[in-house]
């Protein structure tokens, strides 16, 4: 079975365009988008409306900070508190630049801070190498179901 991605992101046109990316580069595997900090957690703990989702967790997930809500850094933190999920591979794809934002990702345990690129040439690089490493390369952790 082809491992998820989880694709966190309240912007249609954001999600159009990672969406696109992603297909541009041949990646296979299948995300699934939530829209909002909360929707996110619901999909990982398997509550809310997902509550009978076969408990896999996705490959990796990537997360917005400007969210409905419950914001990105919030579901970063909630997601490593918990032992069940905590090694999950997030990568923060975020428009912000700001210097605080990217110290308090990481600090909170992302596993990498992506600037959303404006030039559509420049992101769909980026879902290259995204895809590849995280997707492809890297060897997942034990996540417990």
């Amino acid at each position: 079975m082809m491992s998820k991605l989880l694709l966190v992101e309240d912007n249609p046109s954001d999600e159009k365009l990672t969406m696109t990316a992603f297909k541009r580069v041949g990646l296979a595997n299948e995300i699934v988008v939530v829209r909002d900090g909360q929707e996110a957690l619901d999909f990982l703990f398997c509550t809310g409306q997902y509550i009978e989702r076969e408990r896999v967790m996705p490959a990796m997930m990537l997360l917005d900070l400007n969210l409905p809500r419950i914001d990105g850094l919030e579901v970063l933190q909630r997601v490593r508190r918990d032992s069940r999920i905590g090694l999950l591979p997030i990568v923060i794809l975020t428009s912000s630049k700001e210097q605080e934002d990217i110290a308090r990702s990481y600090s909170l345990g992302a596993n990498a801070y992506v600037r959303k690129p404006v030039d559509f040439g420049e992101f769909v690089k980026a879902a290259r190498t995204l895809g590849l490493f995280w997707l492809l390369i890297n060897e997942r952790p034990p996540i417990s179901r």
